[in-house]
């Protein structure tokens, strides 16, 4: 399971995100099935530059408190939308053999998107939960209008489900869901 980018930072914005608090009741319920049947959890981490409300160390930079990694899950710094760019990301998935992906984060048209588009290019298996990534509004769209959008898009790349839906349980199919 990926977490991408949830870090106080984000709840912070002068635009608010969208459904804030759904969403972290909706990863907080994917965090608990997913150590339930002890999958692997990753938090990507954005360092921001020296201006950026996730500047490595600041209190924007730190990770959601009610989605707090334990001791056993991974915690990989980034630098880039692309969750895989300039990190061990790729080879901490291939150390532990894993192929099926679940992915959640923010957000949604930033590195939620390109992160979906990355692994399901490097032949990964992906679930990405509807109610389980955000944004805020733009000056074009609503933050609703967004996360809609991007649902439909990521069906291209990936099962898309409510989180409730998504199960963590070993499967045999590693093919794409366009296959």
């Amino acid at each position: 399971m990926l977490i991408i980018d949830v870090q106080l930072g984000m709840f912070n914005l002068s635009r608010p995100l969208y459904k804030s608090d759904s969403l972290l009741r909706n990863i907080q319920n994917l965090i608990q099935k997913a150590r339930s049947e002890n999958i692997t959890i990753v938090y990507l981490q954005h360092c921001g530059r020296d201006k950026s409300p996730f500047k490595k160390g600041s209190p924007g930079w730190e990770i959601h408190p009610s989605i707090r990694p334990a001791n056993n899950d991974y915690v990989i710094e980034k630098k880039y939308s692309d969750s895989f760019q300039d990190t061990p990301l790729e080879q901490t998935l291939k150390k532990l053999a894993i192929n099926h992906l679940v992915i959640c984060g923010l957000v949604t048209e930033g590195c939620v998107d390109t992160t979906i588009r990355r692994a399901y290019s490097l032949g990964y298996r992906i679930d990405s939960a509807s109610d389980g990534h955000s944004t805020t509004d733009s000056d074009v769209l609503s933050a609703e209008q967004i996360v809609k959008h991007h649902n439909e898009i990521f069906k291209i790349f990936s099962e898309v489900k409510e989180a409730k839906d998504i199960l963590f349980a070993a499967e045999q199919d590693t093919s794409h869901p366009a296959d």
